[in-house]
């Protein structure tokens, strides 16, 4: 079965990008990799790989916009609805826009608690707690 080697995302400013993304993925388990100037990575022992790339000089330098073609978000699952706010709480101190703030979303199910995040860029994370049912009653 194939898995998810890695993720490349590509931002606005490289800079703001690490200042916004190394506190978040840090506090998923991630740890710093390289560091250059024309890439960060994080990653997480066998996990997915993340890369942050500064766009292309000819790239429009416009932030994404939901909705549109390409990205649309990426949800990292958690242990807790507690550390949902955590994450929110770090990625607000990091420079994040609050998109959702933490909360429960009965229209997926009523054990999904989660919150949305945005960085400068336009790329939108999540957050989410979504313990199976049989998890959930126990």
């Amino acid at each position: 079965m194939a898995r998810l080697d890695h993720l490349g995302v590509s931002v606005l400013d490289i800079e703001q990008g690490r200042r916004q993304f190394h506190p978040v993925l840090t506090a998923l388990g991630y740890t710093l990799g390289i560091e250059a100037p024309n890439g960060i990575s994080w990653d997480n022992g066998d996990e997915t790989e993340i890369i942050i790339f500064p766009i292309r000089d000819e790239a429009d330098a416009a932030p994404h916009r939901h909705g549109e073609a390409g990205w649309q978000h990426l949800a990292f699952a958690v242990a807790s609805r507690e550390e949902v706010d955590r994450l929110h709480a770090i990625a607000m101190e990091a420079g994040w826009t609050a998109v959702r703030e933490p909360k429960l979303y009965p229209r997926f199910n009523e054990r999904y608690y989660a919150s949305f995040v945005e960085d400068a860029s336009g790329i939108r994370l999540e957050f989410v707690h979504n313990p199976r049912r049989d998890a959930a009653a126990g």
